[in-house]
């Protein structure tokens, strides 16, 4: 199923349309452009990395500010010790697919820095809700709730950088107060 959603994923990233981005006064492109995103994440929670797919809509908002309008996927699988006395203890898994949407809002730095255009430097934050689910293995009967401290609530602070090979391709790299990523962008 994960091949078949990236595969589709990556397959409407080469051929979706093309938006026209505006330029600021020297020439940086920062809004009015579809992103599309598929990488690597690292969520302290569970301890690893899985695969994020990730889509926004960004806008110039003024000079050197934008909004993007988002929505992330990632899932991941945790093992956890259940038992009871009579039938013995023994390790169970659970699946949670975790689907934030919101909005970003980033201030670009490249200005200030003096970075060429193959840079972009930016501060952000995100707001919105995490839609989750979970999904236990067969036979588990203990407690259902995966994490007692998740809300519905999503947010994020964001500091990144992304390397612009192409027009269109980048590779980005965002460290955030939830979930990092690096990976692979598409701009149209």
């Amino acid at each position: 199923m994960k091949k078949l959603i990236l595969a589709t994923f990556l397959f409407s990233a080469m051929f979706a349309g093309n938006a026209t981005a505006q330029e600021s006064n020297d020439g940086e492109n920062f809004g009015n452009t579809l992103n599309l995103g598929v990488g690597i994440g690292y969520y302290g929670y569970i301890g690893r990395t899985p695969a994020v797919l990730h889509a926004n809509y960004e806008f110039n908002v003024a000079r050197n500010f934008t909004l993007a309008p988002f929505i992330t996927m990632y899932s991941y699988k945790k093992y956890y010790n259940w038992g009871n006395p009579n039938d013995g203890y023994r390790d169970y898994y659970y699946r949670t697919t975790v689907i934030p949407v919101g909005v970003k809002g980033s201030y670009y730095f490249d200005q200030l820095l003096g970075a060429g255009s193959q840079w972009d430097f930016y501060l952000a934050g995100s707001l919105g809700f995490a839609i989750r689910k979970t999904v236990w293995e067969n036979g588990y009967n203990g407690d259902y709730v995966a994490s007692h401290s998740t809300s519905g609530l999503y947010l994020d602070a964001h500091i990144g950088t992304e390397f612009h090979v192409s027009e269109k391709i980048g590779l980005c790299l965002d460290l955030s107060t939830g979930l990092s990523t690096i990976g692979l962008a598409v701009h149209f």
